[in-house]
């Protein structure tokens, strides 16, 4: 779970001006192609016949000598140098809880491994975001008896600079947390705003900390009604301040005022495990859950993906199509990043990989 703030990392010239002429020709070549007023491919107000100007790579990214093969891989970072980019996995398989394995892993443009940190201080690593200056901030969606329930902030060079939650003591009161999904830092001022909890956790929420990690208020709590949630898997922030928060079981994205006004719903991005926001309020939503219903409320013959559209208005363009986009089980990418390049990756939990996409050349 993006901004460097999940939202804004300044993107460099060529996102500013080539990449979008390119993508809109590709964008308006694609639908002719694909016929976007079908209406069978409509459903829950989620299309399935969007644009495809994705190529998928599946081998990118060097591991670590330690590290055999990639475990659940659950955030893709973009730092603001537009150099470097962190990949946030759980050690082995999908836990990290007595391994010896780096959860973080620092990579060049180019997958070139540059560093890795942050053994043992994690059970279930989860969401992240860099901030505006650099640095590092990653969730502990799981706990033991003296680790989890906690968001970490990192240097650039993986020194733990501040912590926020108590090591393995999970709550509702002010300053606990209880199995953090994401977080999300406001450049303009700092505050900090973290997502919990996790499937059939203790608080539904979004709760709020001044840079200095004190706590201010809670927002939100579990239920259907606006402003309420039921599993706050993500949270991203536009160019505006907006909270976007990934309301994953009622199947739709809130926005929020940092306040916690709630300001709309949309439901056209399909089942929300996932969201980052450019800084030009370009929307990338993961939907790793859509499909056939496995018992968790999922939404129905809708293809599991990556849904691309506008922060600003919500419509929605493009779709970056999973391996295995109608399982019945849940397969697809849950985290999602950006690069400066305009390269899209999906962090993907069941099957254990990352994913690079790449936008087509123009024909």
């Amino acid at each position: 779970m993006q901004r460097s703030r999940k939202i804004a990392k300044p993107p460099v010239d060529a996102i500013n001006t080539v990449l979008p002429t390119m993508f809109l020709a590709l964008i308006l070549a694609s639908s002719a192609a694909l016929g976007q007023t079908d209406a069978e491919s409509v459903a829950h107000g989620v299309r399935n016949d969007l644009p495809r100007p994705y190529i998928t790579q599946r081998d990118w990214g060097e591991l670590p000598d330690n590290t055999a093969a990639w475990a659940a891989v659950t955030a893709v970072e973009p730092a603001p140098d537009g150099k470097t980019i962190y990949v946030v996995h759980r050690c082995f398989e999908n836990s990290c809880e007595d391994r010896p394995e780096d959860p973080i892993l620092k990579f060049d443009y180019d997958g070139k491994l540059l560093a890795s940190f942050g053994r043992g201080l994690f059970v279930f690593p989860h969401g992240a975001t860099v901030d505006h200056e650099g640095n590092l901030w990653v969730t502990d969606a799981r706990a033991n008896d003296d680790t989890g329930h906690q968001v970490f902030k990192f240097s650039p060079d993986g020194e733990v600079l501040l912590t926020l939650g108590r090591p393995g003591e999970g709550g509702s009161e002010p300053g606990l947390l209880y199995w953090p999904n994401d977080v999300v830092v406001d450049p303009r001022d700092g505050d900090i705003f973290v997502a919990e909890s996790h499937r059939n956790g203790l608080n539904n929420r979004i709760a709020h900390f001044a840079s200095d990690g004190s706590f201010i208020k809670a927002i939100g709590r579990k239920g259907e009604a606006s402003g309420e949630m039921s599993e706050p898997h993500s949270l991203a922030m536009d160019s505006r301040g907006r909270l976007f928060v990934g309301d994953r079981e009622n199947n739709r994205i809130q926005i929020l005022s940092q306040e916690g006004e709630f300001i709309d719903e949309w439901t056209q991005f399909g089942r929300p495990s996932g969201i980052m926001i450019t800084a030009d309020d370009t929307i990338y939503v993961a939907d790793s859950e859509s499909g056939p219903d496995t018992g968790a409320g999922e939404l129905m013959g809708i293809m599991k993906g990556i849904r691309i559209g506008s922060a600003i208005d919500g419509t929605v363009h493009s779709f970056i199509e999973d391996m295995e986009p109608l399982r019945d089980d849940h397969s697809g990418a849950e985290g999602v990043g950006v690069d400066h390049a305009g390269n899209v990756y999906g962090a993907v939990v069941r099957r254990r990989m990352l994913e690079r996409h790449v936008l087509k050349s123009e024909p």
